[in-house]
């Protein structure tokens, strides 16, 4: 592994029945840096995720954080890697019945930390770090779906991880939150050196915010670079995935005539 690379995947493989989910994907997660892995939905890109937490094993294939192998560790040394390792889900995953504060504490207790003093200090400052020092004492539903993400977002940050997990973090907010939390990612990977691994559909957030692109087709890495980079690509899976084209395979089972063997144009729905 690279030296320089805080993740790995090696040749990871999984299947779900009769179903190839991850075919042979091997990718290093760059230190510091942000990748962000783009495809349509049911590529792969949050089952990736799920096997660089641990959540799954693969079928075959190594996962790798730093100099260890993680996808063969028991359950109780796989918990000292996860708390290096944060993650923002996609619904904010926040307890309704507690506290910003006390969510935020949350993971500090869970591993362990018992100095209130401390872990009031911890929250504050990574609720700071989010803008939002005046919500403490607020609970999550009175909070708007932005600031919800943001005290997530606080929240897997608050064990000072080395790696950041986002799941869609700017899923279903308007273009202004979505930039804050763009802004954020930015701001823990060049002020923090978090390296930060974000799955998303968003190709404006994904152009923003990341070092290195990387586009996940039926379980298969079919194109990775810069964001320049894939302005440039002439790979025409990846051409109608980042102008948002429907292919004729897609359009022949919207139409009921996957079988007739026409071909159709693709479609070029308003950006």
């Amino acid at each position: 592994m690279s030296a320089q690379a805080d993740m790995r995947v090696v040749n990871l493989r999984k299947r779900f029945g009769r179903r190839d989910v991850l075919r042979g994907v091997t990718l290093d997660f760059p230190k510091g840096e942000i990748t962000v892995v783009l495809g349509a939905s049911g590529c792969g890109k949050s089952v990736l995720l799920k096997h660089l937490v641990g959540l799954m094993r693969p079928d075959r294939g190594e996962v790798w954080f730093g100099s260890t192998r993680i996808d063969r560790l028991p359950e109780r040394e796989l918990g000292i890697v996860r708390r290096q390792i944060g993650f923002l889900f996609q619904q904010s995953a926040l307890f309704d019945s507690l506290s910003v504060r006390e969510n935020i504490a949350f993971p500090l207790r869970e591993h362990g930390m018992e100095d209130e003093r401390l872990i009031e200090e911890k929250v504050v400052r990574v609720l700071n770090l989010v803008g939002l020092g005046d919500t403490l004492d607020q609970i999550p539903s009175e909070l708007s779906g932005g600031q919800r993400k943001r005290v997530a977002l606080a929240r897997a940050v608050v064990l000072e991880p080395r790696v950041v997990l986002y799941d869609e973090p700017t899923t279903g907010l308007d273009p202004i939150r979505s930039e804050i939390i763009n802004q954020l990612i930015l701001k823990f990977s060049q002020t923090l050196g978090i390296t930060s691994i974000v799955v998303t559909h968003d190709l404006i957030s994904a152009h923003r915010i990341a070092n290195t692109m990387v586009l996940l087709h039926e379980g298969k890495i079919i194109l990775q670079g810069t964001p320049e980079a894939f302005q440039l690509t002439t790979d025409p899976i990846a051409v109608q995935f980042l102008r948002g084209e429907l292919g004729a395979d897609e359009l022949a089972r919207i139409h009921g005539n996957a079988d007739d063997g026409q071909a159709t144009t693709g479609v070029h729905p308003p950006l």
